[in-house]
């Protein structure tokens, strides 16, 4: 076994080789390798004595789970009827000219953000909303969007440092 199974190779052996416990240990090896590599899949399904489908079946059913490399930082921006009728569409054709994303393309090169377009947040009060890393930013104008991934691209250049 590859060092690259090791982090998955350790939740499973947390998790008692249990399939019944499936979720939690997709969500820990998600957490672990930012999404859920094909190969670490195949891998779980074969420690957990089940079929690739039924693995592949769970992660791909579930919002939650990425199957594609997912970046360090999170951007999701609401396109809600509330946050769209305040600009979102505004705020995602703008975080994507900051992040210099391409037309279908949502991770950055340097796999530092990923763009995610939801349909709700559930802060409709707070339109349009835009979320960084879990922390929720309200009332985002085109140019508060720029000054957040600012902030972030500084503190990923400190932390190089």
């Amino acid at each position: 076994m590859t060092e690259h199974f090791t982090p998955a190779a350790n939740i499973l052996k947390e998790y008692d080789y249990d399939p019944s416990k499936l979720i939690p240990i997709l969500q820990k090896v998600q957490d672990a390798y930012r999404y859920l590599p094909e190969d670490i899949m195949r891998f779980i399904a074969d420690e957990l004595e089940i079929s690739p489908a039924k693995v592949f079946g769970v992660a791909t059913f579930f919002a939650h789970f990425a199957i594609t490399p997912k970046g360090k930082h999170i951007v999701k921006v609401c396109n809600g009827t509330a946050c769209h009728v305040k600009g979102s569409s505004f705020l995602i054709n703008t975080v994507k000219d900051k992040l210099k994303l391409k037309e279908g393309q949502d991770t950055t090169e340097d796999m530092l953000f990923t763009l995610e377009c939801v349909s709700c947040l559930g802060a409709c009060g707070l339109a349009p909303v835009m979320v960084i890393d879990d922390v929720v930013h309200g009332q985002v104008t085109p140019a508060k969007a720029v000054e957040l991934l600012d902030a972030v691209i500084k503190q990923e250049a400190q932390n190089a440092k």
